[in-house]
C-alpha cells in the first residue's frame, strides 16, 4: 500500500520524494475535479437544450468595470463542489461523532481532528442540504441540478475508494483464501493483505487478518471466520469498478425525456444496491434484524429512489419555443401621380 505520495516515488524509483501528501487525500482531490468537469459539461448540455435558465454573474469589462451577465449555470460548478467538499466532510465528521459516541466523548478533539471517519452518508446528506440551498437561491431548478451531478457523484465515490485501497485504511472486506479463488481473478483482487496500512496507532501498520479477526470476535462473529485466510477480500476496488460502470450507465441516461429528478431517481436506487451487496462481505456491527447501519440507509436510499421514478416517470413539458421575429415590413409600393 501507498499511504503517500511519496512512498510510491519511493517504491517505483528507488528514492525519497520529501511530498508527504496522502494517498487518499490525492484521490479525493481527484475525484472532486472529476466530478466538477462532468457537472460543468451536463450544465452546459441542459443550458442548450433549455433545460436550465442562466444565471447573472459579475464580470469586469476592459476598463475595469463591473457589471452583471447571463451565463450558464455551469460557471457555479466550482462553487458546488467547494460546498461539497466543505460541508461533505463536516457532515462525514459529524456522523462520525454519533457512530463513534463513547470515544469521541473521551477524547474529543484527538477525534475531531483524526484523518478517520469520513463517513460517506454523512457527507452526501449535509452536502445535498448546503447545494439544494445554494443552487435554489441562484434560481436553478434543484431536480434539474440533481439530474446533473448524478453522473459524476457515483464516480467520484468510486474513485474515493481507490484512495482508500492505497491507504489501506481498515474499509476492507472479510478474510478470503487464496484457494477459493476463481482461475481467471487475479490473486489481489480477491485476497489483499494491505502492507503498510494506515490503521494502526500514530499509522503504523497491522497484520491484516490478525486485525480482521479481532474485530469479528467483538462483533460476536466466529472465532475462525479467518482460518486459513491470506488476506482479506480487496472492496474497495470492487466497489470502484461497479461505481464506474454505473456511471457510464448513467451518462448515458442523462437525456432522459422524463421530469426533473428522474435521474437522480435512478442514482439512489444504483448507489442503494451496491453499498448493501458489498455490505455482506464487510465487517460493520449489526444495528437491527442483521443489517448494518450503512445496509438500513440502503434500504432508505433504494425506497427513495422508488418513490422519486414514480413520481417523475412522465414525460417532462417541452421547453418553450424561441419567439417568432417579427415579419419584415413590405416595401412601399410605388403610385402613379
Amino acid at each position: 500500500m501507498y499511504p503517500r505520495v511519496s512512498d510510491l516515488f519511493s517504491d517505483f524509483l528507488g528514492f525519497d520524494l520529501p511530498f508527504p501528501v496522502c494517498s487518499c487525500g490525492l484521490m479525493v482531490a481527484v475525484a472532486i475535479l472529476t466530478a466538477t468537469g462532468l457537472l460543468r459539461r451536463e450544465l452546459d448540455r441542459m443550458y442548450a437544450a433549455g433545460q436550465v435558465p442562466s444565471v447573472k454573474v459579475e464580470v469586469k469589462d476592459k476598463t475595469g468595470r463591473k457589471r452583471m451577465e447571463s451565463m450558464s449555470p455551469s460557471v457555479l460548478a466550482w462553487t458546488v463542489m467547494l460546498l461539497a467538499a466543505v460541508f461533505g466532510i463536516l457532515g462525514s465528521k459529524l456522523f462520525y461523532f454519533f457512530e463513534e459516541w463513547d470515544r469521541f466523548v473521551a477524547d474529543p478533539l484527538g477525534i475531531a481532528l483524526s484523518p478517520a471517519g469520513l463517513t460517506f452518508y454523512g457527507g452526501l446528506i449535509c452536502a445535498g442540504i448546503a447545494i439544494g440551498y445554494y443552487v435554489r437561491k441562484k434560481g436553478i431548478p434543484l431536480g434539474r441540478m440533481m439530474d446533473a451531478t448524478a453522473p459524476g457523484l457515483i464516480l467520484a465515490y468510486g474513485i474515493g475508494r481507490i484512495g482508500c485501497y492505497l491507504a489501506g485504511d481498515g474499509d476492507w472486506g472479510v478474510c478470503s483464501s487464496l484457494a477459493d479463488k476463481p482461475g481467471w481473478l487475479p490473486g489481489f483482487l480477491w485476497s489483499e493483505t494491505f502492507p503498510h496500512n494506515v490503521i494502526g496507532p500514530d499509522m503504523q501498520p497491522v497484520e491484516v487478518i490478525s486485525y480482521t479477526t479481532d474485530r469479528a470476535q467483538v462483533l460476536g462473529f466466529p472465532a475462525d471466520i479467518c482460518a486459513g485466510a491470506n488476506g482479506v477480500y480487496p472492496t474497495m476496488l470492487y466497489e470502484f469498478a461497479v461505481c464506474a460502470l454505473l456511471a457510464g450507465a448513467l451518462w448515458l441516461l442523462r437525456k432522459h425525456p422524463y421530469r426533473a429528478g428522474w435521474l437522480f431517481s435512478i442514482y439512489l436506487l444504483f448507489t442503494g444496491v451496491e453499498r448493501f451487496v458489498i455490505e455482506t462481505i464487510r465487517l460493520n456491527p449489526d444495528v437491527i434484524w442483521g443489517l448494518s447501519q450503512a445496509q438500513l440507509i440502503s434500504i432508505v436510499m433504494f425506497a427513495a429512489g422508488l418513490v422519486g421514478l414514480a413520481l417523475t416517470t412522465r414525460r417532462a413539458a417541452a421547453p418553450p419555443a424561441a419567439p417568432a421575429a417579427a415579419p419584415a415590413p413590405a416595401p412601399p409600393v410605388a403610385t402613379a401621380a
